[in-house]
């Protein structure tokens, strides 16, 4: 039994997740129970059709379990998805702004924090281009600025890296690093990449296949910053690999 965090920014108690009904129903989580310390960054890890950006779409508000309770301790979640998603027709200043407007902040106060947020993802001059004079790293950066400016305690991240180039996702693990020990956000990552996982996080939640179960939980005890390429983060890749390795096979046969 997990033992309970009386901190805990989010508690994950006995969760289910079924789509469907009569014989076409399908489980997508089983039972799950997970808690995430306020500041901590957890990684989601599973294969394909785990059920992770299900988990992440609970923890978010998106959707409701089937069974067993998402409690967030009254804190707000923000949301970034892999596809940057931003407005075509705004500039990047402007996507940026919008989770601003929402929350009715003035315009003065808009600018100036949509500014700030854009030197903080190292984009200081870049409010005025549209998203398609950007390249792929920078309209993820913005994405990333984007989902800063909700005022979140805690973001949720579904492989929003996944799309980009293994130099672009590099450099972006820096920055959303620098970010989130600048910020002390709580981040719950969704990931396939079992290294991104290890680069990132400080704990890796490896889920079964579906329907998602808790398999295991790693404890990345490696100091920051940390390489992709470094051995340490290697030796614990191969180690949580292998365990993937497993669960992936059980549900095969």
């Amino acid at each position: 039994m997990t033992a309970v965090l009386p901190d805990a920014a989010l508690r994950i108690d006995g969760v289910s997740r079924f789509f469907g009904g009569g014989a076409a129903q399908v489980q997508a989580l089983d039972n799950i129970s997970l808690q995430a310390r306020p500041g901590e960054f957890v990684c989601l890890l599973g294969a394909s059709g785990c059920g992770k950006s299900t988990l992440l779409s609970l923890i978010a508000g998106l959707d409701s379990p089937s069974a067993g309770t998402v409690d967030t301790t009254g804190r707000r979640v923000g949301m970034m998805f892999q596809d940057s998603a931003l407005l075509p027709w705004l500039t990047a200043g402007g996507n940026v702004e919008v989770p601003l407007r929402l929350r009715g902040i003035g315009r003065t106060e808009r600018r100036a924090r949509v500014d700030e947020l854009l030197t903080m993802v190292r984009l200081a001059g870049m409010a005025q281009r549209r998203p398609h004079e950007l390249s792929g790293g920078m309209r993820q950066r913005v994405s990333l600025a984007r989902a800063f400016a909700q005022e979140a305690d805690i973001l949720c991240m579904d492989e929003p890296f996944g799309a980009l180039d293994a130099m672009t996702r590099d450099l972006l693990h820096d920055e959303l690093e620098r970010i989130w020990r600048q910020t002390g956000v709580t981040v719950i990552f969704v990931t396939h990449d079992v290294r991104e996982a290890v680069r990132l996080g400080d704990r890796i939640v490896l889920l079964s296949s579906r329907p998602g179960r808790v398999a295991e939980v790693f404890d990345v005890d490696i100091d920051r910053p940390r390489r992709i390429d470094s051995p340490r983060v290697a030796d614990l890749a191969t180690r949580v690999t292998a365990r993937l390795r497993e669960e992936v096979g059980r549900h095969g046969h």
